[in-house]
């Protein structure tokens, strides 16, 4: 495994100045007890606040990642990719073999408190999930969220974890002082798809039980609707079952976003297709045939048919900034629908 030449890479695998980490900071624990087959990667982090490269299609600038690899073991998960940059593998590997930056907390709030940090924007679970499973067991979130409340710093979090529930009354607290954001990904809700496509996570149902919790609490959640997968969960009728179910849940957005393909995730992704779907592997090769995104054609129909439907329910597509609004305003006038914005999942 390369460590020594590990660096800062953001949400996008791009080489900074320095390198985190060396291989004198890492210990690695196998098979350990409640994690049967999963190898933690303990390192020392010398920086976990990452910035986005500029020609990111993101709409933030600046990210926190506690982990790298993910038991959610999501098959179309972009940072797959990322794996490849240890010499581990991105397949497998990505989902059994995770990076624990077990000093993150401590880290990041030294970097808040320099003179050189302008309280930008922190987007968290762009990467992988923050709140996966190895965050039962190391408990980073509480210091992260901790130290960006004490330091009055905007943030927002994306997560297909319900453990995120652990941590409301941190939420709370820190919404009092700053810009707080929560969203949610709920793709779909067939179970069966959901078992085989995002194994690791919890179903569909439970993640829209997230979405209640902090609506009861006062606090507006928004929805990805992440990925919609062409030909298994794009039908009007499913659409229209997963858009209800959001709204029923008391979500204050949804946004639609069309299964991306890139390089890592495209291999994997494409093998559990011909092993589950084999009829569709021709589709998907003319679909994808110019890249990792949908035709923007597609995309765009996608995003009408969800746009329609939210507005249907009584729900509003997600607006330049809303996410980051813990407590939202008064519901604003669903925009048109126009070209969607891709955004990185986990």
């Amino acid at each position: 495994m390369r460590w020594d030449n590990l660096t800062d890479d953001g949400d996008h695998g791009r080489a900074a100045d320095a390198a985190l980490f060396g291989a004198d900071a890492v210990t690695t624990r196998v098979d350990p007890p409640g994690f049967r087959g999963i190898t933690f990667h303990e390192v020392r982090a010398r920086s976990v606040l990452n910035r986005v490269p500029g020609a990111s299609r993101m709409p933030f600038e600046w990210t926190v990642n506690p982990y790298r690899g993910c038991s959610h073991a999501c098959v179309y998960c972009f940072a797959r990719a990322t794996h490849g940059y240890l010499d581990l593998d991105t397949g497998i590997g990505f989902d059994t073999q995770i990076v624990v930056k077990v000093n993150a907390p401590e880290v990041l709030r030294r970097q808040l408190a320099s003179r050189r940090w302008q309280g930008e924007h922190v987007a968290m679970g762009t990467n992988v999930d923050c709140y996966q499973r190895a965050e039962g067991r190391y408990r980073l979130m509480p210091g992260i969220i901790s130290a960006l409340t004490d330091h009055a710093n905007p943030f927002s979090i994306l997560t297909k974890g319900t453990l995120i529930l652990r941590d409301l009354p941190l939420l709370v607290r820190a919404a009092e002082v700053t810009e707080v954001g929560v969203s949610v990904s709920v793709g779909f809700l067939d179970t069966e798809l959901w078992r085989t496509v995002e194994p690791g996570t919890p179903a569909p149902e439970r993640r829209l039980e997230v979405v209640r919790a902090f609506g009861e609490h006062g606090i507006g959640c928004g929805v990805l609707m992440a990925p919609v997968i062409p030909f298994l969960s794009d039908d009007p009728e499913r659409l229209r079952e997963t858009v209800r179910a959001i709204a029923a849940a008391g979500a204050v957005s949804v946004t639609p976003l069309v299964l991306h393909l890139r390089p890592g995730a495209r291999e994997w992704f494409m093998t559990w297709l011909g092993h589950h779907h084999p009829r569709l592997v021709p589709r998907y090769e003319r679909l994808y045939a110019e890249g990792a995104y949908a035709p923007r054609w597609y995309q765009r129909r996608i995003t009408r048919q969800v746009h329609e439907l939210a507005e249907e329910y009584g729900i509003g597509p997600a607006r330049s900034g809303q996410a980051r609004r813990i407590r939202p305003a008064a519901p604003a006038p669903a925009p048109d629908p126009a070209e969607p914005v891709q955004l990185s999942l986990m």
